[in-house]
């Protein structure tokens, strides 16, 4: 299983029109392959729609998308609010949990995005997997890699009830030493998104 995260920059206050427009088709391609998760930022980067869709290999999501392009029924007409996009295929740590289908987790989601020197990025999944039963035991979180695109990316995927839920199991994880984990590695840069789901997505 590969997945692709999928993030578009779009022009000031057009958020809600996009995603209007995705849920108009997005019934039709979810028929072709899964849609994990869509969401829009709220803090940090703004303007921001993040999607993350689910493929068994790169020859599926290729021959999904040209079936996609030939029918008509993907993408969504938006360009007239893109000011840029970018696509990674990213591969998911064995510990996540299952991400076949719907997941009421909350409705609010914490995307950290940490860039580690080039080479170390196995072994870094490798420690946080490793680390990460207690967390995990807390609430659900998923862990991913970059493989493709902007390389040398290691993704925490991290679901709240709501910001005060997110107080609470911070403060237990801090206050026990949960989490962070430790790794051998020091990450050369850190982006954390905070973001909201969208009404048609999967997880929320």
């Amino acid at each position: 299983m590969i997945y692709e995260l999928r993030t578009y920059n779009l022009t000031p206050n057009s958020v809600p029109e996009v995603e209007r427009r995705f849920a108009e088709k997005i019934e039709a391609r979810t028929k072709l392959s899964p849609l994990v998760g869509f969401w829009h930022t709220d803090i940090g980067p703004l303007n921001q729609i993040l999607h993350l869709w689910a493929y068994d290999s790169l020859q599926q999501r290729a021959d999904v998308r040209a079936k996609a392009l030939e029918t008509g029924v993907w993408p969504p007409g938006i360009a007239e609010f893109a000011v840029s996009m970018e696509s990674d295929i990213l591969v998911g740590s064995p510990v996540n949990d299952a991400l076949d289908g719907p997941r009421e987790w909350g409705n609010l989601y914490e995307l950290r995005m940490y860039t580690f020197p080039s080479g170390t990025l196995r072994s870094v999944m490798q420690q946080f997997s490793d680390q990460s039963a207690k967390r995990l035991e807390l609430y659900p979180g998923c862990f991913f890699m970059s493989d493709l695109g902007q390389l040398n990316r290691f993704y925490q995927l991290w679901p709240y009830k709501d910001w005060d839920h997110r107080d609470e199991l911070r403060a237990i994880y801090l206050k026990e030493g949960i989490w962070p984990p430790h790794t051998d590695e020091r990450a050369v840069h850190q982006l954390v998104r905070h973001m909201v789901p969208a009404s048609f997505s999967p997880l929320h």
